[in-house]
């Protein structure tokens, strides 16, 4: 048997709101005039993060987050669910453009693996279940260019920052012995990575937030921001400072070249049986991707299911954000057509498919700003990898703003800044350019059983601005 195409549900924000539905917390909407020492624009986890952080340096502060539709609404509620210590953005080039050169890209790399276990740590401290459990993480290589792209990897790995048992090289068979994919040629094993329920993580922050004493506003969308000033659709508010925490939406405020959203769509199966588990050998939380152009992220959920995403349609003309996130079939089917290769003649079934935006720069490089003459920063730019850098992102946003020197205040994604994307249509023209290119050169790899990397893949890596 191969997986059924069979309609899931579709949209609604996705799996893990619509299955919180029951648990979600309900905030007012923000009305008329008010002044606060912390606004915070966006209730994901950037702001979340940076409203909990705010408190916990001061705790007389007033702190209000402004959140356009409902907590986790983004990139925050739909994701993967990867807590993982990649940094958002290349290392090279962080390198590159820092006075520290290497040594300040492998403390930025150092700052997301310490992220992850801090994450967990907090979690622990204020009661916080969001189905976490740190595995690790498994890379599958399903060709040889795809294996080759690995050892690579790993050699960028060691160089920027990460020790030998941190990125670990493994063969075919140690792989299949932890995840028994099919055509897996070899991999790489991240010992830093967690598995999380991602609302879980949004609705327990936001509780404890709650606790804490900070105003949450829903249904609260922040219209303008200039200096000490936000403006609201029914209101007014007067801030000390304001930290801008919108990731894929940032375009309204940051403006629509400085980042676009790009989309990705998930599916999650059906809760598989015992025999299923044992045939595909799926023990513990690891989570799991892949070395292909057009990769898959995935994971085992803490109640048997696997939930899995990749690229549908890659981008929007105008930079759309894609409302509550519906699927084209094509994409579910493909999604689950990826599922039956890596692990034939299980009867994979999608019970919800989605989709959502992920914030990207012309160089996919992510930034922490703060402006002190102005009184407002942000941190945006995660291009996949937000759940830890929306933690470190806004621990060092406050920082930053409270003028706090430490570790993280130096890093070299502080003040980085990429060139602005292109104006339509030539951006919309590039982006689906690149990721055909990145399609053509997977398929041209696995059939003809490829030792290395596709030309067309290279080229579409420099049109993306990812070579570097």
């Amino acid at each position: 048997m191969t997986a059924l195409a069979a309609t899931p549900r579709n949209g609604e924000l996705g799996f893990w709101m619509t299955g919180q539905a029951d648990k979600r917390p309900s905030f007012p909407r923000f009305t008329g005039q008010d002044s606060v020492d912390v606004a915070i624009v966006g209730g994901g986890y950037t702001g979340l993060w940076a409203a909990y952080f705010a408190k916990k340096l001061e705790p007389s502060l007033s702190v209000a987050v402004f959140e356009a539709e409902q907590v986790g609404y983004g990139a925050s509620g739909r994701n993967g669910g990867w807590l993982s210590a990649m940094p958002a953005g290349n290392r090279a080039r962080f390198a590159r453009a820092s006075e520290g050169g290497i040594e300040a890209s492998r403390a930025l790399q150092r700052e997301f693996v310490h992220g992850v276990d801090a994450v967990l740590d907090i979690l622990k401290a204020e009661g916080i279940d969001a189905d976490q459990d740190k595995g690790g993480a498994l890379v599958a290589a399903h060709t040889e260019a795809g294996l080759g792209r690995l050892v690579a990897r790993r050699e960028a790995d060691l160089k920027y920052g990460l020790t030998e048992d941190e990125s670990q090289l493994i063969g075919r068979n140690e792989f299949q012995s932890q995840i028994n994919i099919s055509t897996v040629h070899g991999g790489l094993f991240y010992k830093h990575c967690a598995r999380i329920h991602p609302a879980k993580l949004v609705y327990g922050l936001a509780d404890t937030l709650t606790s804490m004493g900070v105003q949450i506003y829903e249904g609260s969308r922040v219209d303008s921001v200039e200096g000490k000033t936000l403006t609201l659709a029914n209101g007014r508010v007067s801030a000390a400072k304001t930290f801008i925490c919108t990731e894929g939406y940032s375009g309204p405020l940051l403006g629509k070249r400085t980042l676009i959203p790009i989309n990705s769509s998930m599916i999650i199966t059906k809760p598989l049986s015992d025999e299923a588990w044992e045939q595909i050998g799926w023990n513990g939380a690891k989570c799991l991707n892949d070395s292909a152009h057009t990769f898959i992220y995935s994971q085992r959920t803490a109640d048997g299911r696997i939930a899995m995403g990749g690229r549908g349609v890659p981008y929007r003309f105008g930079s759309g954000t894609g409302g509550d996130g519906a699927t084209a079939q094509s994409t579910i089917d493909l999604i689950l057509h990826k599922l039956s290769t890596f692990f034939p003649g299980i009867p994979f079934e999608a019970e919800h498919a989605w989709s959502g935006v992920l914030g990207v720069t012309r160089d996919w490089n992510g930034g922490v700003h703060w402006d002190p003459a102005s009184g407002v920063g942000s941190s945006t730019g995660y291009a996949g990898h937000g759940v830890t850098a929306a933690y470190v992102g806004a621990r060092t946003l406050v920082e930053l703003a409270f003028e706090k020197e430490t570790e993280r205040t130096s890093l070299p994604w502080v003040g980085y800044r990429s060139k602005k994307w292109e104006p339509e249509p030539l951006r919309f023209l590039g982006v689906h350019a690149m990721y055909r290119l990145f399609g053509i050169a997977d398929q041209w790899e696995e059939r003809r059983g490829s030792s290395q990397t596709s030309l067309l893949a290279k080229f579409g890596s420099r049109l993306a601005g990812l070579h570097e």
